[in-house]
């Protein structure tokens, strides 16, 4: 957070000195990393305080519910700055200089602020946590964004200054598509969709081999809960199998499960017959 913060200032000072619509964009992009680092940081905060009385079933969504905040404010971004560079180039008042020294403050600001980007995305892309993956994500998108600004700005003083509002607007495609995709990728994730059909057959295999007693499996569900599975089992067992016996096989099964890394909770049901319609039928 606190290199964040750093970068940012030495990009808000890039801006200063340019006055390019293309290196603002960049800047206000640094900015919303600051307020992504705190809402990425909260959820993260919030998943490790479990409370079982508030949230019985777990705090899994806050993860891909922090992501989605993040990605839609960035999308908005991008719609905002494309308005201004649109205004911009219809004004017919695009009056782009800069000094020697103006110059040699930008590129060496710039060029600075996206090598220690790029060492972030190889820091990051080292761990598995998601959260960290959607930072590594946020660093790579700096680095194109910082050069995309760069290149607009240099091509803006020595070419025509028509081509740093178009750099804007590049840039800003570039954050509503990125973004966009992030916002679908996380909604799948909160709504319920169903697992592949490989992870699927790999659920069946493990119930159908998991004991001797098991006759029959009528259902195998598994869909995102958050950035995990919830799954649904159904299982049957001979009819005269006595209870205790019944329920050690049910509850194995689930631990057996719920030891799956992408599994949050597992479910298990117990029959006897597989002819009925399955339970929990679907409201109309």
């Amino acid at each position: 957070m606190l290199l964040t913060m750093v970068l940012f200032v030495a990009k808000v000072y890039a801006s200063v000195r340019s006055g390019s619509l293309a290196i603002i964009a960049s800047t206000l992009d640094s900015l919303l990393d600051l307020l992504s680092g705190f809402i990425l940081w909260f959820t993260a905060f919030s998943m490790q305080t479990p409370n079982p009385y508030k949230y019985p079933i777990g705090k899994k969504r806050m993860q891909p519910l922090g992501i989605l905040v993040f990605a839609s404010v960035m999308a908005t971004l991008g719609l905002q700055i494309i308005l201004e560079s649109t205004r911009t180039m219809v004004s017919d008042d695009i009056d782009f200089d800069l000094t020697k020294e103006q110059e040699v403050w930008v590129v060496g600001i710039m060029l600075s602020v996206t090598l220690i980007k790029l060492l972030l995305v190889v820091y990051c892309r080292a761990f598995t946590n998601e959260i960290v993956k959607a930072y590594a994500l946020d660093h790579f998108f700096d680095v194109i964004t910082n050069l995309i600004g760069l290149i607009a700005v240099l091509l803006a003083k020595y070419i025509d200054g028509w081509m740093d509002p178009v750099g804007a607007i590049i840039l800003a495609l570039y954050t509503i598509r990125t973004w966009s995709m992030t916002v679908l990728e996380n909604v799948n994730s909160l709504v319920g969709r169903t697992a592949t059909p490989d992870f699927l057959q790999k659920l069946t295999y493990l119930c159908w081999n998991h004991h001797k007693a098991i006759r029959h499996i009528d259902t195998v569900r598994a869909y995102t809960f958050g950035s995990h599975y919830f799954v649904e089992v159904d299982i049957v067992l001979p009819a005269n199998m006595a209870l205790q016996e019944a329920h050690d096989i049910g509850e194995s099964l689930q631990v057996k499960l719920e030891l799956l890394p992408e599994i949050e909770r597992a479910f298990v049901h117990l029959d006897y017959e597989y002819t009925h319609k399955p339970e929990h039928a679907q409201a109309h």
